[in-house]
């Protein structure tokens, strides 16, 4: 069974900008970022969908998300969204985002990019 990028960063077999890890959970930001702080959070075991995840499983990953985005709202001081939308990796994740006047949640073609340690940067203003 082939590996999804995301079983390849629990393994650490690619980088990512790790914010919160716990002994079955993975947070990191987004390559492609909606806006800057845009952070993946997955289960370490894979999960197609979450339909195959236990209630307990599921539950423990809501509060895990619960966790970051009252952390990330007092950093960033503004809402903070969440977005279930996993289409792109086979893999269970949840997105969370600051909420700015520029974000268009739907509209990935604006995608960002980090400058040079800048990601490194969010990383140490958001490690939880």
């Amino acid at each position: 069974m082939v590996q999804t990028i995301f079983e390849k960063i629990v393994k650490r077999e690619i980088p990512a900008h790790i914010v919160y890890e716990d002994e079955k959970h993975l947070a990191f930001l987004d390559i492609a970022p909606l806006v800057k702080g845009h952070t993946l959070i997955i289960p370490k075991k894979c999960y197609e969908n979450i339909t195959d995840m236990s209630e307990e499983d599921y539950v423990e990953l809501q509060k895990i998300v619960l966790k970051l985005v009252k952390h990330y709202r007092e950093i960033f001081k503004v809402k903070i969204g969440t977005l279930v939308y996993g289409l792109d990796v086979p893999h269970v994740h949840i997105q969370i985002f600051p909420i700015t006047e520029e974000l268009d949640v739907f509209d990935f073609s604006r995608t960002k990019k980090y400058l040079d340690n800048e990601a490194e940067n969010y990383v140490s203003k958001l490690r939880f």
